[in-house]
């Protein structure tokens, strides 16, 4: 009866070992647990152990000592591999991501945000204890790309006074703190984490202008030509969105880190186009989007495409055409080029996704340059394209044929292109406290040795690729955005960011359904059944 009972504290050992183990992988955030389970485990299994000293002391009899000697160095072999894998499973944190999004590891834009800490931020989660699991798993992925992160979980129940100093008002809130300055998300969405990240560790939110006025893209439009989507990824970006009217101010907003120009089909006033160039001047930073003509009796925006030509970029007066076939897997036709080609530039650097542009004019830089000032070239179409210079014929038959000698140019296409030269006017005060902030925060001022303020000027042929119904196709998205950073001087978020996950349902009809009712309750375990009835039959 004894024996029987040290056998079952044997058994209880093992499966208390075997449970701490288990939660040790699924449930970390409970260790006491674990604990408990493991020391429980050891115990029972050392009295079991010690209940069998006479049948230990056998096995090293004469006859049976080789058996045991070979039974006991297997298991110290065993134990030793497992001490060793877990020792470096502790300090080796590697995982593979199998999907096909990477929809469980950090972005691009994560990592260089994480890796351009250059000191400490803290983060405290406040929660209950049960509540800690739902943190720990992306928070970990950010600690294990920055020592600088310090994450310390406070719980609500045990640690109220903390909890009333930094005002928290609901639980599964996470805190970002540096040098003074706190950022709150409450979510574990890795956009708003970083986003957060960003925010405390930037000191400041760089503002971007959209104009309007003269036929622009509406920020607050949610239809398709709308731009509200890329306002809104421009926010989640860290960026304050606002609206423009440059022909009823003098001048450009003296705190805009971005001017937008989205697709005018009005060309601006002398007087707008004064501003702007007073405001690049100053070291300002332009976004131009210039739409080919509608109709082939459209405006061509001259003043604009001036106002690009003198920062040595040439808007084209002709529509793209792609002939590859590329578009067709997207049911777009030859009007809408598909561009992977990515010249050398600070906008598209390791940046290889497919972007799609409707309807768009050529953006080339000037061989000569303009006054010293050399534009380069970012985004380019594939061989099997041209810039179609009939826009007449193109527009009324819809009929598309190269012809160099008419004036079409041959592909690949230049579709962008960017400029960036030293400011040649003083910068007013809040502009120069802007880019104070940028430089130094927190600096009395720049010193000698800071680097000046610097005008930017990037011009893109097309401004659908960045409305509602575009901006989320392949890397249009990443490319607006990367567009904007460049343009800000936030080159840390120039980056493939954070992909949502992707919506794997299956729909299937009522028919569908049923069959495959028949096929899983009853086709699939009638097979199995037929097949063991013939197999018992056959050795009877």
């Amino acid at each position: 009866m004894l024996k029987r009972i040290l056998g079952l504290i044997g058994w209880l050992g093992v499966a208390l070992v075997l449970a701490a183990v288990a939660m040790r992988f699924l449930a970390p955030e409970r260790q006491q647990i674990i604990n408990y389970l493991a020391i429980g485990g050891l115990v029972a299994t050392l009295l079991y152990l010690l209940s069998q000293w006479r049948d230990i002391v056998r096995s090293f009899s004469e006859r049976n000592v080789q058996y045991g000697s070979l039974a006991i160095g297997s298991i110290v072999l065993v134990l030793g591999i497992i001490v060793a894998v877990n020792w470096i499973s502790t300090r080796q944190n590697k995982r593979w991501d199998l999907t096909s999004n990477r929809q469980y590891s950090l972005s691009d834009q994560t990592r260089k945000v994480l890796a351009d800490l250059d000191a400490p931020v803290q983060v405290k989660v406040f929660d209950s204890s049960d509540g800690f699991f739902r943190f720990r798993e992306v928070l970990e992925e950010y600690e294990y790309e920055s020592s600088q992160l310090q994450v310390e979980y406070v719980d609500l129940v045990k640690q109220p006074g903390m909890a009333e100093r930094y005002e928290i008002t609901q639980p599964g809130t996470i805190v970002f703190e540096r040098d003074g300055r706190r950022e709150k998300v409450t979510s574990t969405d890795e956009q708003q984490l970083t986003n957060a990240l960003t925010k405390v560790v930037e000191g400041r939110q760089p503002k971007v202008y959209f104009v309007y006025g003269h036929g622009e893209r509406d920020t607050t439009a949610s239809d398709r030509g709308g731009f509200a989507s890329a306002a809104e990824q421009l926010r989640s970006s860290n960026f304050i969105v606002e609206r423009l009217a440059l022909a009823q101010n003098p001048e450009v907003p003296a705190d805009a880190d971005v001017v937008v120009i989205a697709g005018p089909e009005n060309d601006y006033l002398p007087a707008e186009i004064d501003s702007l160039s007073a405001y690049l001047r100053r070291g300002g930073h332009v976004l131009l989007m210039l739409d080919p003509p509608a109709t082939a009796d459209a405006s061509p925006l001259p003043n604009l495409v001036a106002f690009a030509g003198d920062w040595g970029i040439e808007a084209g007066n002709n529509v793209v055409v792609d002939v590859s076939g590329v578009g067709r897997a997207f049911q777009a036709g030859p009007e809408v080029p598909i561009a992977l080609s990515y010249p050398p530039h600070a906008i598209t650097d390791r940046f290889e996704q497919m972007t799609a542009y409707s309807v768009a004019r050529s953006i080339r830089p000037v061989a000569e340059g303009a006054d010293g000032r050399f534009a380069q070239s970012f985004v380019e179409t594939g061989p099997n394209s041209w810039a179609e210079s009939d826009i007449r014929t193109l527009m009324t038959t819809g009929q598309v044929q190269r012809n160099l000698d008419a004036g079409d140019m041959p592909g690949p296409v230049s579709l962008g292109a960017a400029v960036s030269a030293p400011a040649e006017e003083p910068a007013t005060e809040a502009q120069a406290e802007s880019d104070d902030a940028d430089i130094a925060d927190g600096a009395d001022g720049a010193d000698d040795d800071a680097p000046k303020p610097q005008a930017r000027l990037a011009v893109l042929g097309d401004s659908d690729f960045a409305a509602n119904w575009m901006l989320g196709f392949q890397g249009n998205r990443d490319m607006f955005l990367n567009v904007v950073s460049w343009l800000s001087l936030q080159e840390n978020l120039i980056a493939i960011r954070p992909k949502a996950p992707d919506d794997r349902r299956i729909t299937v009809t009522a028919d569908q359904q049923t069959r495959i009712r028949w096929l899983s309750l009853f086709v699939i375990p009638g097979l199995l059944f037929a097949a063991g009835v013939r197999t018992w039959w056959k050795r009877r």
